[in-house]
């Protein structure tokens, strides 16, 4: 099934087929003409001409501008003029057509647009890659967007992308060059929502082999396939309609609550949000307690929750005493300068 599809979209970047098709026409046809030129010039040559001369000949023929012959031409020379004629004219004309085709049909434009995306995506750094560009997907990415963050888009489907101005790739996102050219090097997520769960298991092997570090988040479209995108590196796997409709219980049953955090999270117009704070090596607050630190006065932000290191459980509401020590997370909730100014005193 894997190797069908795979077969099916197997160009990298799919969606601009025609137009390095078209620029490899006028490469083409700029080489043919180079070399009618040169066998020109050389035949002109041969013929007795000087080098100047055989070159000026050769313009005026392949061009047909009428001009007279630099010098009287023998039978041979005559022949060879004739040649070079029919063959100018040919590849003249090839030219031009290849040149009108591309401009009317926007596949030089589009080979230029291209050529932009592709320096931009790769000036990223810190960027979200997004497989798969259906309701999830765009979800995903109007969210990320809406929150500074920059993302790329991959999706095979090319009427997905029309019109879409965030860096994207119109690829397969099974094969590991697709992936390589939206900069997983230096992506900081990647989040796989793929129409079949096979797919999606298959991506998140082949990005987890190329960045182990990466955080993978996986779209299950079934509570069984949940825990093999986990066992295939998902850092975290996520069914859309279980948490659908987990949060719809959660608005019948706490609906002030279930608003506050979803307004937190998700609502961009207010400031304030939930915020994650890892404390880096040689931080200064490193084994110090947090009654000690007094992170509320010193930043105004609440601390909601700790993680311990190397994703270690969750710690609710920690007490005064809990000591903090590097690669330790610190969940908060705070504004802008809230946040800002706890991660700094945090990271120094």
């Amino acid at each position: 099934m894997l190797t069908s599809k795979s077969n099916r979209r197997r160009s990298l970047l799919g969606g601009v087929d025609s137009a390095r098709s078209a620029v490899n026409r006028i490469g083409f046809a700029v080489l043919a003409l180079g070399a009618v030129m040169v066998v020109g010039a050389i035949g002109y040559v041969v013929l007795g001409f000087t080098p100047l001369e055989a070159m000026y000949q050769t313009v005026t023929t392949v061009a047909t501008v009428g001009f007279r012959e630099v010098r009287p031409l023998t039978t041979a020379g005559q022949v060879f003029t004739m040649v070079l004629i029919l063959l100018g004219v040919g590849v003249v004309l090839y030219n031009l057509g290849v040149i009108v085709e591309a401009l009317t049909e926007g596949h030089l434009r589009a080979h230029l647009e291209r050529r932009h995306m592709d320096r931009s995506i790769a000036a990223l750094r810190g960027h979200i890659i997004i497989c798969g560009y259906g309701r999830v997907g765009r979800a995903a990415a109007a969210q990320l967007i809406a929150t500074g963050n920059d993302v790329v888009v991959i999706d095979s489907d090319e009427s997905r992308l029309v019109g879409l101005t965030t860096p994207h790739l119109q690829g397969n996102a099974l094969d590991d060059a697709t992936l390589r050219a939206a900069g997983i090097a230096q992506a900081r997520a990647l989040i796989v929502a793929l129409d079949t769960d096979t797919d999606t298991v298959y991506v998140t092997l082949s990005a987890r082999a190329l960045r182990p570090d990466l955080v993978i988040i996986s779209r299950a479209r079934t509570v069984d396939a949940k825990e093999k995108m986990v066992l295939a590196g998902a850092t975290r796997a996520v069914n859309p309609q279980l948490i659908g409709g987990r949060r719809m219980a959660s608005f019948a049953l706490h609906r002030d609550v279930a608003e506050f955090l979803d307004v937190v999270m998700h609502d961009e117009d207010i400031d304030y949000r939930i915020d994650q704070i890892r404390i880096p090596e040689g931080s200064s607050v490193s084994g110090r307690a947090i009654g000690e630190l007094d992170l509320f006065q010193r930043s105004g932000a609440q601390v909601l929750g700790l993680r311990l290191p190397d994703r270690g459980r969750f710690v609710a509401n920690p007490p005064p005493d809990t000591v903090l020590s590097a690669g330790m997370t610190v969940i908060a909730l705070g504004d802008s300068a809230q946040i800002s100014t706890l991660s700094g005193f945090l990271g120094s």
